[in-house]
């Protein structure tokens, strides 16, 4: 995704003043390129990477073990820049993992190293730091990155060197690569319910606004076609610069052309733009005609955005309200490691980090001693893992998973209550 999901600075601020930022513990000061890495521990302090110049590298103690006892893996995420905030659960996530998965003994008996990249929501940087841990510190797997600017921009880096990505954010469904195991939902597993539930229990009018990127443009056109197969109606469609922050003629214009009559807004705006629209919409005093609905909602933003996320609408396939054994130990566990009311605010992406290193921890233990890509790749194929969402499973003909569809509404205390659920997982349907 060209993401509307870059969640706003201002946001980030506003987190950070409010003392929650998103599932953030154990950060550290960090900038674009830096390398730490660790033999399986990490403390929810400063001690995890020190603050370091772009591509220098911060090694901990027993990492850079080379031999036949352990196992490398890179992690890349956004520990500075825009989509930190949403980033840094997902790293933690991964964290806890890789703690678990080499305090019950590795795999296999050998030990994971696992070595953390920060691409600073610059795609650039993104295919720098793959290509570091390729060919510098070979790795024989990768998890991580949110955005799909920069999961595009590094496949031809996997294609080239052979080295497997696990992909754990929901995108837009299209062109998926086959370097790429992908643990978050695509539309089919999203909006093809999302959009039913909403024309049954809330408007059968949309307005679509978005972001001027490839991804909203994407969900947009896929929320059109299934709009015109239900009957409903477009009431009117907007995309925006990444840069704007004043949506006051918008606001206007759609108040304009539903009246009291009312409309959802199928909003997936990231950056700035998204923090300022739901400030602005709850500002204007619409909510009793007017509902926003969303991709981006989750409970990092729902906490943060306090009052002006309550009554909006979202859809993943994980809350943290969700209650099953596996959710109830993840949340424990992440709280012991990170804090209470950061385990408040775990998502989706952090759920499905979770996943993904367990489902790649399952593959090397299958692949045994050979760790070369076409091996691992194939060695998902099938696996099953009992998440925090509930039972997953790889499709072998696509490498997505199955899992159900949720819709979600947001409470007073930023809390997200599901309000659906398939009875069932979904196949996954990306486009090819």
């Amino acid at each position: 995704m060209t993401k509307f999901k870059q969640l706003a600075l201002t946001l980030v601020a506003l987190v950070t003043a409010l003392g929650m930022g998103a599932c953030s513990a154990g950060s550290s000061s960090t900038t674009a390129g830096v390398t730490t890495t660790a033999g399986g521990s990490t403390a929810a302090g400063s001690d995890l990477a020190e603050s370091s110049a772009a591509g220098e590298q911060t090694t901990a103690a027993g990492s850079t073990t080379a031999d036949g006892d352990r196992i490398k893996i890179g992690l890349v995420f956004s520990l500075t820049g825009a989509t930190a905030i949403s980033e840094q659960c997902m790293y933690n996530s991964a964290i806890l993992a890789l703690d678990e998965i080499n305090a019950a003994g590795g795999i296999g008996g050998r030990q994971i190293d696992y070595i953390v990249k920060d691409y600073a929501t610059d795609a650039d940087t993104a295919v720098k730091v793959v290509k570091d841990l390729i060919l510098q510190d070979q790795v024989s797997a990768i998890v991580g990155l949110y955005t799909s600017a920069s999961r595009v921009a590094v496949e031809p880096v996997l294609e080239e060197y052979k080295v497997p990505l696990v992909y754990p954010t929901f995108y837009e469904g299209e062109t998926p690569n086959p370097y790429v195991i992908y643990t978050g939902a695509v539309p089919n597993q999203q909006g093809d319910y999302f959009i039913p539930y909403l024309m049954d229990n809330v408007s059968r009018n949309f307005y679509l606004i978005g972001t001027d990127t490839t991804y909203a443009a994407t969900i947009n056109e896929q929320a059109k076609v299934k709009l015109a197969e239900l009957g409903g109606n477009l009431v009117g469609e907007e995309l925006v610069s990444s840069d704007t922050t004043d949506f006051s003629d918008v606001i206007a214009k759609i108040r304009n052309q539903t009246g009291d009559e009312g409309c959802v807004i199928y909003a997936n705006l990231n950056g700035d733009s998204g923090t300022a629209f739901y400030t602005q919409f709850h500002a204007a005093g619409l909510a009793d005609n007017y509902t926003i609905a969303s991709f981006i909602m989750d409970e990092s933003f729902s906490t943060a955005l306090g009052d002006a996320a309550v009554g909006t609408y979202a859809c993943v396939n994980y809350f943290n309200s969700i209650d099953t054994p596996a959710n109830s130990a993840y949340l424990k566990s992440y709280a012991a490691e990170f804090g209470e009311d950061q385990a408040k605010a775990v998502t989706a992406v952090g759920e499905s980090t979770y996943d993904a290193v367990n489902l790649l921890a399952q593959a090397l233990e299958k692949s045994g001693s050979d760790l070369s890509a076409d091996t691992i790749l194939a060695n998902f194929d099938n696996l099953t893992f009992d998440a925090p969402q509930g039972t997953i499973k790889v499709d072998p003909e696509t490498h997505h998973i199955y899992c159900k569809a949720r819709i979600g509404l947001v409470q007073s205390d930023g809390s997200i209550k599901v309000v659906y659920e398939t009875d069932d997982v979904i196949k996954p349907e990306p486009t090819r």
